[in-house]
């Protein structure tokens, strides 16, 4: 179970090395954007949804790396008092009565506007714009496989640690 774990979490890592420079591209083509309309005068709808896409990126495909290296926000005065048992009960129960459960819905509750986004290329959201909104609808199912994938990780070490397997 290790090993398959450790699989999934090289899934997360990969993406994650990958999609940490839609930071740098954004924050490089926000600039641009701001130089072009304030000293040249001129503006293009499809930079500023190019800043939109990234960002939309950067996020969605960057929730199951910060979940790998856990940073995401805990509000938990409990979590921290108990020992990794108990904490791994707790995110046993986490992940069976939340995360599986919501990205499993949100998958089946968007991939048929996400298909159909697909089997019509659609547009884009402006005109001018990027012409492949179906792309930014694309990060939801994104989102929830790799939420899924890391979750299934997590769930895996957590048995294993409740098994006495490691530490």
């Amino acid at each position: 179970m290790e090993k398959f774990a450790a699989f999934l979490d090289g899934i997360n890592k990969g993406v994650g090395s990958v999609i940490r420079w839609a930071a740098l591209l954004m924050v490089l083509l926000q600039f641009t954007i701001v130089v072009l309309r304030y000293v040249f005068g001129v503006s293009f709808i499809f930079l500023n949804e190019g800043v939109l896409y990234l960002h939309g990126f950067l996020f969605m495909l960057g929730a199951g790396y910060t979940y790998l290296v856990d940073g995401h926000v805990r509000v938990d005065i409990f979590y921290a008092k108990f020992a990794r048992i108990g904490q791994s009960r707790i995110d046993l129960f986490g992940h069976f009565a939340f995360l599986f459960p919501a990205m499993i819905i949100l998958l089946y509750w968007t991939w048929p506007t996400v298909s159909t986004s697909w089997a019509i290329l659609e547009g884009p959201i402006s005109v001018g714009g990027i012409p492949a909104s179906f792309l930014l609808k694309s990060l939801i199912p994104g989102f929830c496989i790799l939420l899924l994938i890391q979750g299934i990780s997590h769930m895996l070490r957590d048995l294993l640690r409740l098994r006495g397997g490691m530490n």
